[in-house]
């Protein structure tokens, strides 16, 4: 039932960045913008606190639904790592009005589907159906809402469950055990350092009590946001939400989510994981900097654009340089995770290829980012970079289930819709001595965290 659930490392980040790249998804070319007018976005809010966006899109007869609780694996108890991810699963259980799997059954039953995602700030739930059933999935997302039976027979088996799960995902992933270990080490004092799927030591302590405890301070109408997205108009969802989500009362008044930052970092930090199940070295070195949510004016968008010019595919500097015209490297690129609350991750990765070292691919990552740190990037590279990631989230907008994931994300760590329709003009705007800026500012070797990931005999020289 999770889609990712334990986000960490690289593949988190990557997946952060993919979500942050869909974020342009308002963004229409003015020559297309002439011919195509886009349905109007509404946004209100029910009486019991709840939030709710819809994005009206006719091109087919579906509509997703997506219910954002504001509570991810960086709010949870401390001693209490995988709470979180752990209630994500336990609300497929029954209800008061609904036996375990009824709800999944009737998707099935009418062709949809359904999931849910846990990331360290958000907790997310959706269904993809035909119009005619929304009714229906708001009915069910609405019971659960509040009305969960959790009992020691339901929590037992459920956290054996996500107890597999962290073996099967992280235990029996070098990549991802490297990728936690990079978190804990790269943020010394914010619970980002902690994995979403939680410690193991910690998540065979979860029991009824702090499930009970966390289903009733955080899952409430007031704190969550709808997303509905597709083939609706915005009354009948109006309607809809007033007759299920509406009923649901008012939770408890939540303080604001305030959570311990990052100190100053000053030194240069390594991370190797030697394993006998890897045959190919890679590595990746991570920063701390800032996200949308808590960065200056500019800083976001331009390191976005960073990470584009730096590594954002085949048209990048690192992938031209180290895997085209040097060929020193089977891969490399970079990656931004822009959509956290707080402060975030910047990182750059490279695996070698034939007889080049590690040490090689490294060495010419560090000096395409010091070049552009010490140079800055010209004015046609940054707006080919501007044009190719601006382009690439148009189709995002066939999907009607990425529309409500973007608006959706955006909403749950403080942003609004207007922030999202002004992104693109934003990203826009970025100079190309904003770029240099922040490279320079951020990016400095002196405050990374190196991942080493080898082979095992390699690891023991």
């Amino acid at each position: 039932m999770t889609v990712f659930g334990n986000p960490s490392g690289l593949a988190w980040r990557k997946l952060a960045t993919g979500a942050l790249l869909l974020a342009g998804i308002a963004f229409v070319p003015a020559a297309q913008a002439e011919t195509e007018r886009q349905p109007e976005i509404a946004d209100f809010t029910l009486a019991n606190g709840m939030e709710v966006v819809v994005i009206p899109d006719h091109r087919a007869p579906i509509v997703t639904q997506m219910v954002w609780y504001k509570i991810g694996s960086a709010d949870e108890p401390p001693g209490k790592s995988g709470i979180a991810h752990f209630f994500e699963h336990l609300m497929f259980k029954g209800t008061k009005n609904h036996k375990p799997g009824e709800f999944g059954a009737r998707v099935a039953e009418i062709g949809g589907n359904e999931n849910a995602f846990t990331s360290y700030d958000y907790t997310a739930y959706f269904q993809t159906v035909a119009p005619e059933a929304l009714g229906t999935m708001m009915s069910y997302e609405a019971d659960r809402m509040r009305g969960l039976i959790l009992t020691d027979e339901v929590i037992g088996p459920e956290r054996d469950v996500i107890l597999e799960e962290r073996r099967s995902r992280i235990e029996n992933n070098p990549e991802a055990l490297l990728g936690e270990e990079i978190d804990a080490t790269l943020y010394q004092n914010h619970p980002y350092r902690i994995p979403v799927i939680g410690w193991m030591h910690e998540m065979e302590q979860l029991n009824r009590i702090d499930a009970t405890a966390f289903y009733d301070k955080y899952y409430a109408p007031n704190n969550a946001v709808l997303v509905v997205a597709g083939d609706v108009d915005v009354e009948t969802v109006r309607k809809l939400a007033e007759e299920t989500y509406g009923k649901v009362e008012r939770g408890p008044a939540l303080p604001p989510r305030v959570r311990p930052q990052e100190p100053e970092q000053n030194t240069r930090r390594t991370v190797t994981l030697g394993d006998e199940r890897v045959s190919v070295p890679s590595f990746q070195k991570a920063w701390v900097v800032p996200s949308y949510s808590s960065s200056e004016d500019g800083e976001a968008e331009a390191l976005d654009l960073l990470s584009e010019i730096l590594g954002g595919g085949t048209r990048s500097r690192l992938y031209q340089e180290l895997v085209v015209k040097r060929g020193i490297a089977s891969s490399a690129g970079a990656s931004y995770s822009g959509t956290s609350l707080d402060a975030t991750g910047f990182t750059v990765y490279g695996a070698p290829r034939g007889t080049a070292t590690l040490e090689e691919v490294e060495a010419a990552i560090d000096a395409e980012i010091a070049r552009i740190a010490r140079e800055g990037v010209g004015d046609t590279e940054l707006e080919k970079a501007k044009t190719r990631y601006l382009r690439s989230m148009i189709f995002a907008r066939d999907s009607a289930a990425g529309m409500a994931h973007i608006y959706g994300a955006t909403l749950a760590t403080g942003g609004t819709v207007k922030d999202i329709d002004a992104w693109p003009d934003r990203v826009r705007a970025v100079t190309a001595d904003q770029v240099k800026a922040v490279a320079a500012k951020y990016l400095d070797p002196d405050r990374s965290v190196a991942g080493y990931l080898l082979p095992k005999d390699k690891a023991q020289n």
